[in-house]
């Protein structure tokens, strides 16, 4: 079965998006066509996602879904008029949420976005920065600043998750490879030693790492699964013997493999 799920709001549809995804994802055996409609700000804009929500209606002969995340009563009641079935974000939440706290909500578009602590938007864009510059061993000198540090082989998972830490948490994490040469003694690279504290390893099944090298450079001694599986082999004896935590990061995708990494590591979020 194929179904349109709309992701609509008056700011940057961030919010339903998030939330939509993530109650879609309990339904597997259902295929949706996923649709984000950012700043319906005016009832013109909310007039057009009618007729584009009904045409959906029209073409699956079911009722699209629609998430949404609109403040303005006047635009909701347009948007109510579609042939779709409403998920009212924020209606389901605020308003018990105002009864239990005794106060009325703001909705003020965009709240949950705004930028209202410029020291904790500073330190991401920082976070972002020292990340790129300190990405796969290029240099080391300020591993120092380093919140973290994240080893494992070559297109493990390091950059990706490093700069995911950077974003959402504000953690200054920089990431290194190892190397078959840094394999030869099965021990930390000299330039890791001092900051052993800071150091998370990733590591992966082999035959995901050859299926991603192969992306790469196919048909090539990195990418065989002869070369991965000595590669992760010797790695995890690595980490075993220099006792350092490690996740294998196979099945999660960065966000879990981030936020397994704070738990483990006991790292907070900078705000």
């Amino acid at each position: 079965m194929n179904r349109h799920a709309f992701f609509i709001s008056d700011g940057t549809g961030l919010t339903a998006e998030a939330l939509g995804h993530a109650l879609l994802a309990q339904f597997e055996k259902i295929e949706f066509e996923k649709i984000t409609v950012p700043y319906v700000d005016d009832e013109d804009k909310a007039r057009d996602l009618v007729k584009r929500i009904n045409r959906a209606a029209e073409v699956d002969g079911v009722r699209p879904l629609v998430f949404d995340t609109i403040v303005d009563n006047n635009i909701r009641e347009v948007i109510s008029t579609a042939d779709g079935f409403m998920v009212d974000i924020f209606g389901t939440f605020l308003d018990p949420l105002e009864n239990e706290l005794e106060s009325s909500s703001s909705y003020t578009v965009g709240k949950s976005h705004s930028i209202n602590n410029a020291g904790s938007y500073e330190r991401r864009i920082d976070a972002v920065n020292f990340a790129l510059d300190n990405d796969d061993g290029a240099r080391t000198r300020h591993y120092d600043e380093a919140d973290l540090i994240l080893v494992g082989a070559s297109r493990s998972g390091k950059t990706p998750t490093c700069l995911y830490l950077a974003l959402q948490y504000g953690i200054k994490a920089a990431n290194y490879p190892i190397t078959e040469e840094d394999l030869e003694d099965q021990k930390l690279p000299g330039a890791l030693r001092t900051y052993r504290e800071k150091i998370f390893g990733l590591t992966i099944e082999p035959e995901r790492l050859a299926t991603i090298r192969n992306e790469r450079r196919p048909n090539s001694r990195y990418s065989s699964i002869q070369q991965c599986m000595h590669e992760i082999e010797e790695i995890e004896l690595m980490y075993k013997r220099e006792r350092i935590p490690y996740l294998n990061t196979t099945a999660y995708s960065v966000e879990e493999i981030s936020t397994r990494i704070m738990v483990t590591t006991g790292l907070k979020r900078h705000r």
